[in-house]
């Protein structure tokens, strides 16, 4: 039985991985079959089971859209001494949902910035209300 726990920057990787990927709707089995791997491959790259080689991570930011560096973001030698570098930012959270994309690309949509402030209001308006039921 294998007991060894992935490093928390292997984990951190792979979460990035799978933020990007929600983020611009990309299913695992689409990156994978553009990587020439299994989906399930990619999903053990996104829990931080198994290691993202070098060359893979540069095809993996091609395929997303995005630098490189983007995986390691403001990782720092302090960061690796816990488990707690994950994405825990709750705005990183959202956008990693469904819905949280779906609004997002919507809201880029609107291009008059009183509208958007009126829209931003509402939702804050809204949130009060759930707030105090």
């Amino acid at each position: 039985m294998n007991t060894k726990k992935p490093h928390p920057v292997d984990v951190e990787v792979g979460k990035r991985i799978l933020l990007r990927r929600k983020m611009i709707g990309m299913s695992q089995g689409t990156l994978g079959t553009a990587l020439g791997i299994t989906f399930q491959q990619v999903q053990k790259y996104e829990k931080g089971t198994n290691r993202v080689g070098s060359s893979r991570l540069s095809n993996i930011a091609q395929i997303l859209g995005v630098p490189v560096s983007y995986f390691f973001g403001e990782l720092s030698a302090a960061d690796n001494k816990d488990d707690s570098i994950a994405l825990n930012d709750p705005v990183m959270a959202f956008l990693a949902t469904d819905e949280g994309r779906q609004l997002n690309i919507a809201f880029g949509k609107i291009s008059s910035p009183a509208i958007r402030k009126r829209v931003v209001g509402l939702v804050a308006a809204i949130s009060k209300g759930v707030d105090e039921a």
